[in-house]
Parts: C-alpha cells; sequence; structure tokens
C-alpha cells in the first residue's frame, strides 16, 4: 500500500475536510471518529505522510514518534477513560483491514469494548 494523498486523513490535514479536534501539535492531530464503534472513539494521526505503523516506526524521526506515542495517552486522559480501561488499535495493509493509507490509532472507551477479535 502505498501513501495516497487523497486519502481522508491527508485532507483533513490539509483543512479540505472538517473534523471534531480533540488535540493537536506540530506532529499530531487527535479527532472524533465519524463512525464511532464504543461510547468514546477518537483517532490520532501523525501529520506527516507515513501509511501504517512500519512505515511510522521506519521514517517517522524520533520527535514525532515520541509525539505520536505521547498524544494517544493524553487523549485518553482528555477522555476521562484512563481509570476505567481503553484499547488502542492500528490496522496495518489488507490482512489487518486498513482503509486508509496513513497511519492511524483509534482510542476506545468509555464502556467495555468486547473481545480483542473474532475467532476465524
Amino acid at each position: 500500500m502505498s501513501y495516497d494523498q487523497s486519502n481522508i486523513f491527508a485532507r483533513i490535514l490539509r483543512g479540505d475536510l472538517p473534523c471534531k479536534k480533540i488535540a493537536e501539535d506540530q506532529h499530531t492531530l487527535a479527532f472524533e471518529d465519524i463512525n464511532p464503534q464504543a461510547p468514546v472513539h477518537i483517532l490520532v494521526i501523525p501529520k506527516g505522510s507515513y501509511v501504517d505503523w512500519s512505515d511510522f516506526t521506519c521514517n517517522a524521526s524520533v520527535v514525532e514518534q515520541s509525539a505520536f506515542v505521547k498524544m494517544i495517552g493524553h487523549v485518553a486522559g482528555l477522555a476521562g477513560i484512563t481509570e476505567s480501561g481503553y484499547r488502542v488499535i492500528s490496522n496495518s495493509g489488507n490482512d489487518g483491514h486498513q482503509e486508509v493509507p496513513h497511519l492511524h490509532m483509534h482510542i476506545l472507551g468509555g464502556g467495555a469494548i468486547g473481545p480483542m477479535v473474532s475467532r476465524c
């Protein structure tokens, strides 16, 4: 999967599409998912053009990586789900059911999330 500059997250970062922003810094953006799968469903994305976790860990700077990981914890705190718990998910590639070719982490919480994965 290669990076597509017209993907929905690239368009949000350019300001072509709106989002319900939760938090932002120089390297990351966090916003509400438009199709929530839990009472709290927030997406955290890097501002750089990274396709997936492998691309990000191989090519992003240490500063970008640190900001991204810190934002996940920060957003969980803002959402009030650190005490009750939450799940962080990143889908990667076809087998991982990645739909958007831009690295993104789903933060899910606000209630019981259910089993990790369904069995095949």
